[in-house]
């Protein structure tokens, strides 16, 4: 059995995946679940934040051993070029708070981590029913570590089936791919020129860090899609303000504190709208990614969802 943990931080990011699940509220997480023959798919949010995603990710563990683990949400841009509303999905994820890099399965498979790069080892992600069928047993293969020495052949090594490409090409492709950096605060306009410029990364968000961190502890695949919420420039009230400790988003104090202000109602329309088709375009590009790796089946098998 497959067992996919869906790990977002508000029930908005996820309200286009999960129309039509089967919703609970437990320990303050709330739980949406889908099943298909031999397939699980669980999506969970606790809040903002890498406490939030630990215990939501704690609660999908308790159903059961999770197989694979999906990172999913909003995110900020940290590029001009990255239009707001649309999904992307992200190659790697940096944690400001530790310095931790961590590569998702998109990038690992059929590849070794670049541990002189930064980066912690990877996971070979099962591209196929009988792998999928193996996720959580003892079949499942773990990519080891090389560093910076070269790579002699391009030869499969490790008794891999897949052939493991020269390193510097490993490295193009990380570069030539998306970066996400998980900050402990929303980042403002001043603070995500900082993150850009300090990690090279192009989208920012609160919780994917630790997702890829409990991942890496339990060796499984990881992935990664984020939904850009507010553009590079957008000016926006501080919402730090407005998180509590356990992540939970003060959304009465918020409205309040926004109606006495209008000059912020023009930016916070657009970034309701930016949410709305992020969230959409989340789901879509999820349901399609489950897709091409065999977690659904069929068409047929798709939860209640329409594009």
């Amino acid at each position: 059995m497959t067992r996919v943990a869906i790990i977002a931080a508000m029930p908005a990011e996820l309200k286009p995946l999960t129309r039509g699940w089967q919703h609970e509220r437990v320990n303050g997480v709330d739980l949406w679940r889908h099943s298909l023959d031999q397939r699980k798919w669980i999506a969970a949010c606790a809040g903002a934040g890498v406490a939030a995603a630990t215990r939501a990710f704690a609660e999908v563990e308790k159903l059961g051993p999770v197989t694979t683990a999906i990172s999913v949400g909003w995110a900020g841009a940290l590029r001009e070029d990255l239009a707001t509303g649309q999904a992307c999905d992200v190659a790697a994820v940096i944690d400001a708070r530790t310095g931790e890099r961590f590569l998702t399965s998109c990038i690992a498979t059929g590849s070794q981590a670049l541990k002189g790069h930064g980066f912690s080892r990877a996971i070979e992600a099962p591209d196929t029913d009988a792998a999928l069928a193996a996720e959580g047993t003892q079949t499942e293969k773990k990519i080891t570590p090389q560093g910076l020495k070269p790579i002699a052949s391009n030869k499969s090594s490790g008794g891999t089936t897949r052939a493991v490409p020269f390193q510097s090409e490993v490295q193009k492709q990380i570069h030539n791919e998306l970066w996400l950096v998980t900050s402990s605060r929303v980042a403002d306009a001043p603070e995500k020129l900082r993150l850009a410029e300090t990690y090279k990364a192009g989208l920012v968000d609160m919780e994917a860090a630790a997702i890829a961190r409990l991942a890496q502890m339990r060796g499984i695949p990881f992935y990664c899609i984020k939904g850009i919420s507010d553009g590079y420039n957008d000016q926006l009230p501080d919402f730090n303000r407005f998180i509590m400790p356990d992540g939970q988003f003060k959304l009465a104090r918020f409205i309040v504190f926004a109606l006495l202000r209008p000059w912020h109602w023009r930016a916070l329309i657009q970034m309701g709208e930016n949410s709305r088709k992020a969230a959409q375009s989340i789901a879509a590009s999820l349901l399609d990614f489950l897709d091409e790796r065999g977690y659904i089946r069929s068409r047929n098998g798709y939860p209640n969802y329409k594009r």
